[in-house]
């Protein structure tokens, strides 16, 4: 017996407890770098279905009696004030996921709202920002009219950042490894945020680590299939992961709104 997947040989137990812990807004966010701002059919989903199917994926684990045991939702709702609608939609959803059972427990975050300034930017193919300076067709002029060429634009801009998930994740992951509630956990997140966490995990028992956007799996949240006690993965969420694990359209008094 490899010590390093000592966890999967659970004695007495006969199946292996697989907690999952989802950040919201960065499953939600992941999901729309796949299918654009606009497109719909994806974001009604089902989270335990979403789980269930991520550990199916997994021969070895299913192999040693891995089963999904909860599942920790972390979100914040976003600011009714500037967008109802789409604050009545987040509503509607989480409480067809309530209803659905879809998740053992919600821990909520906050979305911040502030006005901040900074430098106007874009991005290149990588999704690193690129400074925008001054170039025709938009030119800045000195007070003689002659071109200021690569000058720069300073905006002021709204930013909404959300407060709690992270952590929440972090904390809910490590209480139920520590306390023993679990026999392996799978991280729904490509938040970098998550290092310290995820690698302590990881000395204690089989982590899943899922990526639901199209970019890079995060830095800091790489690892290798033998560290600690081993039997770890990395997966990265494809569309097809989305639109195979919707809930119906009607789940109880909770329709998928139509541009969802």
């Amino acid at each position: 017996m490899d010590p390093r997947c000592a966890t999967f040989n659970t004695g007495r137990r006969s199946k292996v407890r697989v907690g999952v812990y989802i950040d919201g807004l960065n499953l939600y966010y992941g999901g729309r770098s796949h299918f654009g701002r606009d497109a719909s059919g994806w974001r009604w989903l089902d989270l335990r279905q979403l789980a269930e199917r991520v550990i199916a994926r997994r021969d070895d684990w299913v192999a040693r009696g891995a089963v999904l045991g909860h599942v920790v939702y972390c979100t914040a709702f976003i600011d009714g004030q500037l967008n109802e609608a789409g604050r009545k939609r987040q509503g509607a959803y989480v409480s067809a996921l309530r209803q659905n059972g879809s998740f053992d427990h919600l821990e909520e975050g906050r979305v911040v709202t502030r006005v901040r300034r900074g430098l106007l930017a874009t991005h290149d193919e990588n999704s690193r920002p690129v400074i925008t300076e001054s170039a025709w067709p938009v030119m800045v002029q000195d007070r003689r009219g002659r071109p200021v060429r690569s000058a720069r634009f300073m905006v002021s801009y709204l930013h909404f950042e959300e407060k709690g998930s992270d952590v929440n994740v972090a904390t809910h992951l490590l209480l139920d490894v520590l306390d023993g509630h679990v026999d392996a956990v799978i991280v729904i997140s490509n938040d970098s945020d998550l290092k310290l966490p995820v690698r302590t995990a990881r000395q204690r028992v089989p982590v899943g680590t899922v990526n639901p956007s199209t970019s890079h799996l995060a830095g800091d949240l790489r690892g290798k299939r033998h560290d600690g006690v081993g039997g770890h993965w990395w997966y990265q969420l494809a569309p097809a992961d989305f639109l195979a694990c919707q809930l119906p359209a009607m789940v109880g008094a909770y329709r998928r709104p139509s541009v969802w």
